[in-house]
Parts: structure tokens; C-alpha cells; sequence
């Protein structure tokens, strides 16, 4: 291959298009020309295709990612590495389940929380799986590709600020407030930080899963979206700066809290370990 072609390829710019274009393609295509037609064709209930659809596209989203950067970087590709896949699947989810729950906990003992009963009617394994191929969608390609490639080029702190700006894509999301923007700059900073701290792409996936999980768990909305279902059934009063209002509890400001002092935690720890990467060093 030409040297300058080769430059050109492997230009950070043009691995994140490409390896980020070439994972969406395969996804759409086997979702919407394979997996879609053949099991709507073969099964009516869409509560039971779709779980199935869902997880098949989890699959070829890994699957496309690993072979993708396995023939482009020529390279094992330790970000999937399923050594700690089973720790970070624990830690991951106990951890973005438990960071909505302290804030539930906490308008619970103010009085801006109320039970009221617990269902399972709301929920489905449809909206779950919508809630992980969704997260898998961004940690892939925010955190996976443009994080990853990024640091080594950049270095880890134009990196974070990157991962912030990104993030902000969630501002088209609906019934945002201003201090939305305060939460997702924060989320991109937090959920950064999860992956240059372990270098893989599970710990902020599961996070990202028990996160997202826990928000209709409780009977809130999820990031301004009120269609996806809820197994306990609540009453919230209070502020929209504590409870999150229209948004959902991710808005809340105890909520914003915890999410800081996890990245704020993991970046002391990366800075003490060595883990914060200079400018240009590693690529």
C-alpha cells in the first residue's frame, strides 16, 4: 500500500468516520434486511421478535466493532477483552443502578418521593432491549472509537473535554431545562472516565445499562422520554432541581452529584496510576 495512502487511512479523523461508519452499516443492514424481515415474518408478536432482534443486533454490533479494528489496527482488541467482563457487569450495573437509587433514597426521606405499588405490567423486554441497544450504540462509538482514538492522539485531557462535546447531543433530547447541560456535561466527563480508566468499553456499558435501567425502575422519565415503561408506579413532588422534573431523576441535582464524584474519583485514580495520557504519546 502507498505510504501516503496508508498515512490517510490511518489518520485519527479517518478511523473514527470509518470505523464508526462501517459498525452503523452493518448494524442497519442486518437489522433492517435480515434480522427484521425474517423474524417479523416468522413471529406476530412483536414483544417477543423484538427482544430477539434487539439482541442479535447487540451481537453484530461486537462482532463488527472486533473484526473491524482487528483487520484495521492489526491489533488485539483489549477494550473487548472478556477477562473482566463478568466484574465489570457487577460493578458496572450495581453501580449505575445504585447511583438513581441514592437519589431516590433521598427525595424518599424528604417527602418528594412516594411508593405506591410495584408492577411488571408497565415494563417489557422490548424497552429493555431498546435501552441496550442504545447504550451500546453510544459506549461503542463514543467511548470505544472516538475516546480511545482520541486519547492516544490528543491525550486524555482534550480527550475529556471532546467527550463533553459530544455528549451534547442529548440537548435535542425533550423537555431539557438549563441545568440539563450542567447533567450532560457531566455524564460525557463521568462516562469518559469510565472507559480510560479501564481501557474497556463494558465498564461504561453496564454502567450506561444500570443507569438507564434503574430511571424507569422507579417510575421516572429517562432523559425527558415518558414512553418507557416503569415497574414501580410513584408519586414525585418537588422542585425540578431535585427531582429532575419532566427530564427524569438523571436531572436531579443529587443525582449530578453522585455522577461527578464517580468521575472526579476515577480521574484522581487515573492521575495516581499513571492511566492520563500526554498529548501525542501513545500514537
Amino acid at each position: 500500500m502507498d505510504a501516503s495512502i496508508k498515512k490517510i487511512l490511518h489518520f485519527p479523523i479517518t478511523k473514527i468516520i470509518l470505523g464508526i461508519g462501517l459498525c452503523f452499516s452493518l448494524f442497519v443492514g442486518i437489522q433492517n434486511f435480515i434480522s427484521k424481515p425474517f423474524l417479523y415474518s416468522t413471529i406476530s408478536d412483536k414483544n417477543i421478535a423484538d427482544p430477539i432482534i434487539h439482541s442479535i443486533s447487540l451481537l453484530v454490533l461486537l462482532f463488527g466493532y472486533y473484526m473491524i479494528f482487528r483487520l484495521y489496527d492489526r491489533r488485539e482488541i483489549s477494550e473487548l477483552s472478556l477477562k473482566y467482563l463478568g466484574k465489570d457487569m457487577l460493578v458496572g450495573v450495581s453501580l449505575g443502578f445504585l447511583t438513581i437509587s441514592l437519589s431516590i433514597f433521598i427525595l424518599y426521606l424528604l417527602g418528594y418521593y412516594q411508593f405506591l405499588s410495584i408492577s411488571t405490567e408497565h415494563y417489557s423486554l422490548r424497552l429493555f432491549g431498546v435501552l441496550m441497544v442504545a447504550a451500546l450504540l453510544e459506549d461503542l462509538f463514543v467511548r470505544g472509537i472516538v475516546i480511545r482514538v482520541c486519547e492516544k492522539w490528543l491525550g486524555t485531557h482534550t480527550t475529556l473535554i471532546i467527550g463533553v462535546l459530544i455528549e451534547m447531543d442529548h440537548l435535542f433530547n425533550p423537555n431539557l431545562t438549563l441545568f440539563s447541560v450542567l447533567t450532560i456535561a457531566i455524564w460525557g466527563f463521568t462516562t469518559s472516565m469510565l472507559f480510560i480508566y479501564t481501557k474497556r468499553i463494558w465498564f461504561p456499558f453496564f454502567f450506561h445499562l444500570g443507569w438507564n435501567f434503574a430511571q424507569p425502575f422507579y417510575g421516572s422519565n429517562l432523559t425527558g422520554l415518558d414512553n418507557m415503561g416503569s415497574i414501580i408506579q410513584s408519586k414525585w413532588s418537588g422542585s425540578e432541581l431535585l427531582t429532575g422534573g419532566a427530564v427524569g431523576i438523571e436531572d436531579s441535582i443529587f443525582t449530578t452529584f453522585f455522577l461527578l464524584t464517580i468521575g472526579v474519583i476515577l480521574y484522581i485514580l487515573a492521575r495516581k496510576e499513571g492511566k492520563i495520557i500526554k498529548r501525542g504519546k501513545s500514537f
